[in-house]
């Protein structure tokens, strides 16, 4: 009788103390939302009726035009007056970012906002040079579904923490002339790296890259490096994910030399010369010059077909042996002047409505960073896309996405490249 009345006693105790914890859990999160709202309404308060000046990559029409959009819905929405500042290369913000803390200008920096990954990333992180902890924090971050999704908390492999606000996702995209590809001594379109060297080899100055420090250049350097490791030891493997060091880089490089003192006599103009960018690889495609090409940008094809600037038998494909890919991102840095206005315009950057309208691909064609799960059923109604283009990319063409190197690599393929191939233009 009296275990009896003990366990019940002990079990109406359990009762109340897990009903306890788990009001006190309830309570809490109550609590941290409501902070996170009254801090976010604080942020909108000291963020409107200013300007931001988004310094970002101004090198492609659709692009240009998609942030005049976003403009205009932060001027309707908050009062910003968000002015694009186009690079040439991100590089260029950077250094003045760098150059205005050597000033010991910590407080007035005229650079609010960043279009930034990779390399860039890397160096601001590096010399403290960029807000923290800011980015996991907006309210449409939670939609990227952060703790199941590390691509948005990781650039090039490095942790973003909370420096940067994910904007998009993109790869690695090719295009051919299909007229030109049907009329040439081996019509079967290459789609892995060996088939691109042996296709060259076939149908010699059909093809070639931008040179260093070119982006594109770049990316498609490093599609190369990383597909010919794919069948290298895991040590060896492992290195392009650790930084570049004068112990690792002639082991790690050797392959990429050895594969493009093969390829270069066979690319336009027998690797003499090389082009200065994209815009004069497409423009070469457009002249009938080159018969394959690639881009970063993959909606930047179907938008050149229709200026006329490449012809209608374009087509876009992805390579099947793997795919360069990797997630952009805005930063703010830490002496921006408008650092609240920034922030409303990276969450807006991040809102269903902005990511819908950047993923259709007669207006961007990125990729979205939202997790498509986390969304209502009103929101995932605005990524409803209409039939693509003729040379636009397949849906679900790429099967296979590549990560890039440790951003360390970039320098140290770029110094390699001018060693042995720098030409004088």
């Amino acid at each position: 009788m009296l275990a009896n009345k003990f366990w019940q006693t002990l079990s109406r105790y359990s009762f109340c103390c897990v009903a306890f914890c788990i009001c006190l859990v309830i309570s809490f999160k109550s609590l941290a939302s409501t902070q996170l709202q009254s801090r976010w309404q604080q942020v909108e308060s000291l963020g409107k009726d200013q300007s931001v000046y988004f310094y970002a990559w101004g090198g492609d029409a659709q692009i240009n035009a998609y942030i005049q959009w976003a403009a205009q819905q932060v001027k309707a929405k908050y009062n910003i007056n968000l002015v694009h500042v186009k690079l040439s290369d991100t590089s260029e913000a950077v250094s003045r970012v760098l150059a205005e803390k050597s000033a010991n200008n910590n407080d007035k920096g005229s650079v609010d906002l960043i279009w930034i990954n990779g390399a860039n990333f890397a160096t601001m992180s590096e010399h403290s040079l960029l807000l923290k902890q800011w980015a996991n924090k907006l309210p449409n971050f939670s939609y990227t579904d952060p703790s199941n999704n590390p691509a948005v908390n990781f650039d090039f492999g490095i942790p973003t923490n909370g420096m940067e606000a994910p904007w998009g996702q993109a790869s690695l995209t090719f295009y051919y002339d299909s007229l030109a590809i049907d009329g040439t001594a081996n019509n079967t379109l290459p789609i892995t790296l060996n088939q691109l060297l042996s296709w060259s080899a076939q149908n010699p100055g059909r093809f070639s890259y931008p040179k260093p420090p070119d982006f594109l250049g770049m990316s498609f350097l490093k599609y190369a490096l990383v597909m010919l490791h794919q069948q290298s030891d895991e040590t060896l493997k492992a290195q392009l994910n650790q930084p570049a060091t004068a112990q690792n880089t002639a082991q790690v490089l050797n392959p990429l030399w050895d594969f493009l003192n093969k390829l270069h006599p066979t690319l336009w103009r027998d690797g003499s010369h090389f082009m200065q960018s994209g815009a004069q690889m497409r423009r070469l495609v457009g002249d009938t010059e080159l018969s394959i090409a690639f881009t970063f940008s993959a909606p930047e094809v179907p938008a050149a077909v229709k200026r006329y600037d490449l012809p209608k038998s374009i087509r876009s494909y992805a390579m099947q042996d793997g795919s360069l890919s990797n997630t952009h991102f805005v930063a703010i840095p830490y002496n921006a002047s408008h650092q609240q206005s920034a922030k409303l315009v990276a969450n807006f950057l991040l809102s269903p409505e902005a990511q819908a309208q950047k993923q259709k691909a007669p207006i961007w064609g990125d990729k979205s960073v939202l997790i498509q799960s986390t969304l209502t059923p009103q929101q995932q109604a605005l990524f409803k896309t209409t039939q693509p283009h003729p040379s636009a990319l397949p849906l679900n063409s790429i099967k296979r996405t590549l990560s890039e190197p440790h951003p360390s690599w970039v320098n140290a393929i770029m110094q390699g490249w001018q060693t042995r191939f720098g030409i004088s233009q």
